[in-house]
């Protein structure tokens, strides 16, 4: 099973939630992924950025860090956004009114997979979703976003999720 995978790290900002979708635009545009696939991404990514901006009191100068991975051999895309909060997200219950508290109903809604882990390595944790690819197989080249912004194309071991949710009828 290969993988193509791509990391940043970005300051505890609200400028930081642009840049991340602009890098995941970037990154889906050099794997060739389906705009429809790209825009959702990019969707769950700011929902998952904003609230490791707002939800993550931690010291100043902690920073939050998102991987981009094609996983299955390209058959999947999978998200995740790293902070240095242990505090795992749970779900609300918004009124209409409520300008806030949806973005776990949207991974649930439109993610095919989603879940939270406690770091492995330290302290935080991880949120992450994943998209199936309909069957579309990316073509995956080595990334030159990569290379020119510094990310980091290597591996990390996938750590069971300690929630998660089946399957959505996204399609």
């Amino acid at each position: 099973m290969s993988e193509e995978a791509v990391e940043w790290q970005l300051p505890r900002h609200p400028r930081s939630v642009g840049r991340s979708r602009a890098r995941l635009r970037e990154q889906a545009a050099d794997w060739k992924l389906p705009e429809d696939v790209t825009d959702t991404a990019v969707l769950l990514l700011s929902e998952l950025m904003t609230n490791a901006y707002r939800h993550a009191h931690v010291s100043p100068g902690r920073e939050i860090r998102t991987r981009y991975a094609l996983e299955d051999d390209g058959r999947r895309l999978r998200v995740s956004v790293t902070d240095a909060s242990d505090t795992m997200p749970t779900f609300r219950n918004p009124s209409p009114e409520d300008e806030s508290g949806r973005g776990l109903i949207l991974l649930t809604l439109l993610a095919d997979t989603w879940g939270t882990a406690p770091r492995r390595d330290g302290v935080g944790k991880t949120v992450w979703f994943s998209l199936d690819l309909d069957g579309i197989t990316p073509a995956v080249a080595p990334s030159p976003t990569a290379s020119a912004h510094g990310g980091s194309t290597a591996a990390t071991s996938v750590v069971p999720p300690t929630h998660g949710t089946p399957p959505s009828s996204r399609r």
